[in-house]
This record gives C-alpha cells, structure tokens and sequence, in this order.
C-alpha cells in the first residue's frame, strides 16, 4: 500500500493504483466528481494525443482541457507521466465464465486492465444466450455486449477433450431462431457469430455461413467469421461478406490465412476490406503470427481492429489482456496513436455504440484508461511461440468506466 495526500486528504492507495492520486475531499470549487490530471491524452477520435485533463461529472465526460485546478476535483487521480485513453473496447473475447469452454471471469480480465466495454464473440447461441445476459452482462461492472452464435448451443468445442463442433451438424445452425433472440435482446447483440475451422464446421463451411448471412441480413447487424483451417478456401468465404462484416484471427499463420504461399496478401483480402469489411486481430491461443503481421504490414494492411480473444486457455500467456496485445502491435510499428484507434474509435464505429464509447469528446460516456507506457526489454510471445523482444509495454494503472474509478470502494480514505 502507498499514502499519497491531495490537498486536505491522504488515501491509501491498493495495488494497481500505486502513484495515483485519488479522492479530494469535496470543496465548493469542486466542479467535477472525478479529475485525471497531467496525462498525456490520446484520443484518436478528436485527433488528439497531447498532455490534457479530464474532468467528469456524474457519468459524462464534462471537459477536456490544460491545467484544470486540482481544487475542482472531488476525486483527482495523478496521471502525470501516464497515458490517458479512452476506456478500451475489445470485439472479441469469451467471458460466459463457468459455461462455455473457453469463459473467464470479465472484470478482473477487462475492466481491471483499462478494457470498459468488450464483445463476447459467439460463446452463446440462440439457447445458451439467456443465462449469458442474467449471469455475466447484467451482473459484472464491465460493460458487455455479445455476438450471438449461429449455432443454437453456442461454442461446444476446444480440444481432443471434446472435439465435437458446433456446426459439425448443420441443423443446429438455425437463423430463426437466432434472428428471435436478437429481437428480444437489441440492446445487447451486435451481431452474429460464426467459425468456420474444419473441425466445428467440417466440410459444410458456406452452407453454414450462408444461414449465418440469412440472420445477420434478416436483423440488419454486421456478421463476424473466424477463419483459417476451413475445408473452402478463404476466397469463398470473403465472397459472401459485405460492408460491416468482420474477419477475425485475420493475422493468423496459414493454412486459411490472408497469405498466398508466397507470402502475399491475397488479392481477394483487399477486395474484401476495400468494400469495408473489416480485419480484426483476434488474438487467441492459435490465431495471431508476427510473421504473418510483419508480412502483412510491410505491404501496408493494417488491422482495423485489434482484440485480444481472451481465454481461459490463453490468459495466462500468450495473450494474458488487451493491454500486451496492443503493445505487440507497438513493437510491429505501429504509433501508439494506432493502436490506440484500433481499441477506441475503430470498434466503436464498427458497431455503432450509442452512448458516445471509444472517445473522450465533452458529453460522451465516462470511460477512461491510464496506461504506464513502460520502457524495456519485453518478451512478447504470439500463437505459435515465436518471441520478439518489445521495447515498450502499456501497463494498465486505472479505470474510469461510467465515471466511477473502478476498485475505488476498496481504496481507504483518511481525513486529517
């Protein structure tokens, strides 16, 4: 534990928010209820990445600006040397936790590492999706959205442990039913989920993904395809997807992947993001290569997002959080401001949040992550265990989400 005093106050801050100022007693200057103070703020939808404060009130942003008074915050938190972002949004992530094979925990795996908003992609189908809304989206403080599976059991497979597939029987692929359970549930699925890898989907691949494309057309939402081992070539697949839809793992290691065997992307993938489909990272346990991404980035195509995939079989390496995705990406070249954007504005546009997520603009929902920006030697480990050693590594500190510092009620506050 660490003592800090703000003014009239000394908190005891718990770890994880070691050197962060936190809790002012209330004055009659005290114009906001939370105050970041002295980050650099990095905010790709305004275009801006400069040292900024952020003032909140209640659950909105209320004002960003330079050298706003520490006075006018009821609770200051000191990001001084410290990257100030908006909350993170990761499309891809499996948190159906203590049901489906790959659920974890959300809050200490999202919002506890700068992660306010995620996407569960696809760990329930149309039968499975009630107990993911009562017992994960509207019980934990991360805020969750989900793709609803085609399949109506959701994810059924994982390892030679259980090797039955979803959509090895094509009937449980059922848009029907899927396009029901969207109705009933808008305010929550984004959209439909669907893999293809041989051993979920076996040889009936396109027939699969067209019922997939029945349901996201019938309800007018993006549809998102994990690809790569697929019995049909890649090609097929983009074919079939339009303007909002996304293909996740798209950084994968081949067979299926967006590499010709020459090592070139394939003219169909820039086809397909040049009518808007968008490429996301999906990390996972066997879906992201440096060396696909290093070939893929030396011909300029970049991810339009980047999200972790976080699983119980990956979180505790290779992928462990979106955090230390986002810093392989640093080390691949891109600027902090990119990567930024591909866990903020990027997926926020993708699927149309309403409630102003992704940004930092006056008025727009109260999320904000700080990240140390950590310099060193980092040994960053992909898919298929190859290493590369990361100069630089983003280190979750602190979470805003909806205006509240999460963990703060944990945080002893003592007055003189």
């Amino acid at each position: 534990m660490k003592s800090t005093t703000v003014g009239p106050v000394v908190c005891s801050l718990a770890a994880g928010f070691e050197d962060l100022l936190a809790a002012q007693a209330p004055g009659p200057t005290a114009a906001y209820d939370v105050l970041v103070k002295g980050g650099r703020v990095v905010d790709p939808s305004q275009g801006l990445s400069a040292p900024r404060d952020v003032g909140i009130t209640g659950r909105r942003v209320a004002r960003v600006a330079e050298n706003i008074p520490d006075s006018q915050g009821r609770q200051v938190i000191d990001a001084r040397g410290k990257i100030v972002t908006p909350g993170l949004i990761d499309i891809h992530v499996h948190v159906y936790d203590g049901v489906a094979p790959l659920g974890i925990p959300a809050d200490p795996n999202c919002v506890a590492k700068g992660v306010t908003t995620v996407v569960d992609a696809g760990s329930a189908g149309a039968h499975t999706f009630p107990g993911l809304r009562k017992y994960v989206i509207n019980t934990v403080d991360t805020r969750v959205y989900a793709l609803l599976n085609i399949s109506v059991v959701g994810q059924s497979t994982l390892s030679t442990d259980n090797p039955h597939g979803e959509l090895l029987e094509l009937r449980y692929a059922n848009p029907k039913l899927a396009i029901r359970t969207i109705e009933r549930n808008r305010d929550v699925i984004l959209g439909v989920k669907i893999r293809l890898t041989r051993n979920i989907a076996g040889d009936h691949d396109l027939a699969a993904l067209k019922l997939a494309r029945e349901a996201s057309d019938a309800v007018n939402l993006p549809l998102m395809v994990h690809i790569g081992g697929s019995y049909s070539p890649l090609k097929d697949i983009l074919a079939m997807l339009r303007k909002g839809d996304v293909i996740t793992h798209s950084f994968r290691a081949s067979p299926g992947g967006i590499l010709d065997e020459k090592g070139r992307v394939l003219a169909e993938v820039r086809a397909a993001v040049g009518r808007g489909v968008n490429l996301d990272i999906g990390h996972g346990a066997g879906s992201f290569s440096f060396d696909t991404a290093e070939k893929a980035l030396k011909q300029e195509l970049l991810p339009g997002t980047i999200s972790s995939d976080v699983h119980q079989f990956n979180v505790n390496g290779p992928v462990f959080d979106l955090a230390t995705t986002l810093s392989k990406f640093l080390h691949l070249g891109l600027t902090l401001e990119q990567v930024v954007e591909r866990a903020t504005h990027n997926p926020a546009q993708l699927f149309g949040f309403r409630d102003g997520l992704g940004t930092l603009r006056e008025g727009a929902e109260a999320d904000v992550a700080v990240f140390q920006l950590a310099e060193g030697d980092f040994d960053f480990v992909d898919a298929r265990r190859d290493r590369r050693i990361g100069r630089r590594k983003l280190v979750p500190a602190a979470t805003v989400k909806a205006g509240k510092l999460y963990g703060s009620a944990s945080i002893p506050v003592v007055t003189l």
